[in-house]
């Protein structure tokens, strides 16, 4: 008898023991009974925001200035083999960089501007990825190398 009402009670515990409810974070409440703020289920489940198709512009997402793109010419290459190293490891990636406009110079200050942008070098695994990346920022004037 008594083994028998151990095995029952050695069952009845390993159901208890897993079968734990299910519970979400939606579930969790405080100590109080009440609900956190940061655990509300969400009202709208719509996204935040859209994901461009493939063959739209995406340049006004960027963030980046409009004359970036639109007034200077950007140049698509492999860069070269370095001659002090034998290695092959750098040539397989292709690079865009955007042309670099004047500098000038405040005549009352004596300060020279810089171009922000003349130091930006985007690499990429290969040539047909750079041109979409061009042609998706608005840059249309390119050339190849």
């Amino acid at each position: 008898m008594n083994s028998l009402l151990l095995k029952t009670s050695v069952r009845l515990s390993r159901v208890n023991l897993f079968s734990i409810p299910q519970r979400t974070l939606f579930d969790i409440q405080n100590v109080w009974g009440r609900t956190a703020v940061d655990t509300q289920k969400p009202i709208d489940s719509s996204p935040l925001t859209e994901i461009p198709s493939q063959d739209e512009s995406v340049g006004h997402l960027s963030g980046v200035p409009r004359d970036m793109f639109k007034e200077r010419r950007c140049r698509i290459f492999v860069s070269a083999r370095n001659a002090m190293q034998s290695g092959t490891n750098n040539q397989k990636k292709w690079k865009v960089e955007w042309d670099t406009k004047e500098r000038w110079e405040n005549p009352l200050m004596g300060w020279t501007s810089s171009d922000p942008h003349s130091s930006v070098i985007v690499e990429f695994g290969s040539k047909e990825d750079a041109i979409i990346y061009c042609e998706r920022m608005g840059s249309y004037d390119f050339v190849i190398f």
